[in-house]
């Protein structure tokens, strides 16, 4: 079986892991700063959910990040 995930979903789902571990966050932590359950985490991290933009938004939030950054995007300074 091939992986047939989207390059997307992949980059939310390593970028959310290691966002949340140089946070030194559990999965339930990350969870209860943003208002949702842990299970979504877990999915959001393995590639398994498409999140709603707001959970994304709460997740960002969560992290500190501009939702742009959970997907790998750099912000740009001027």
């Amino acid at each position: 079986m091939t992986d047939e995930r989207h390059p997307t979903t992949v980059r939310l789902a390593k970028k959310v892991k290691s966002l949340r571990l140089a946070r030194m966050m559990s999965q339930q932590d990350l969870a209860s700063v943003a208002e949702t359950r842990q299970a979504l985490i877990s999915s959001i991290e393995n590639g398994d959910a498409n999140p709603t933009l707001d959970s994304l938004i709460k997740l960002a939030g969560a992290l500190g990040v501009e939702v742009g950054e959970l997907f790998g995007t750099e912000k740009k300074h001027n």
